[in-house]
């Protein structure tokens, strides 16, 4: 079994899009996933399952949200192997004077267009970090990610893709709680 990670895009931001954790992890029971743990209050579940065509699942899980909760939830996949690999990709330092509250990573869906990546260029504040990764995006947002141009521009709309970001803290332990249930 493949052990997991969700990324709900949007799921319980500004009062949007309400879904209580523990509906949406027996609504992750109820698709036959096992294990399944959620994290925070803002759309990150870790789940076991057998199913490895990765698109057959995010239809799965996007058509059982719209049924049982009536939302309309893109989600982003990734296995324990590839959030690790995200973390170890990371080519910003985690140094103590660094706020890991500023330092997000934004999944994606697919690969970002050449003109996304410009718009995102000319976006970023001098203050802001910005790199690219094959399907992330790794952000330091030290005025915070609300003041942002750059992370206003991080919707399907504006990339071409379906975007989702975590902060540094909550990658860290979504990986640290695959890891757990992968191991059974």
């Amino acid at each position: 079994m493949t052990a997991f990670i969700c990324f709900l895009r949007g799921v319980n931001v500004g009062g949007n899009k309400m879904v209580k954790m523990d509906a949406l992890k027996a609504l992750f029971g109820s698709l036959g996933l096992k294990d399944a743990k959620t994290y925070l209050n803002s759309g990150n579940v870790v789940f076991r399952c057998d199913d490895d065509d990765r698109a057959h699942l995010a239809r799965r899980i996007e058509e059982g949200i719209r049924k049982k909760a009536g939302l309309e939830v893109k989600i982003i996949l990734r296995t324990t192997s590839e959030l690790r690999k995200v973390i170890a990709a990371n080519p910003m330092t985690v140094e103590p004077e660094r706020n890991p509250k500023a330092l997000l990573v934004a999944f994606l869906a697919g690969e970002l267009a050449k003109d996304a990546k410009a718009l995102l260029l000319k976006l970023k504040l001098d203050s802001e970090e910005l790199h690219f990764g094959r399907q992330e995006l790794y952000l330091y947002l030290p005025k915070g990610i609300a003041d942002s141009k750059l992370s206003n521009a991080l919707t399907e709309k504006k990339l071409g893709v379906n975007v989702t970001a975590r902060n540094w803290n909550t990658v860290n332990a979504l990986l640290g709680m695959a890891e757990e249930i992968g191991a059974h």
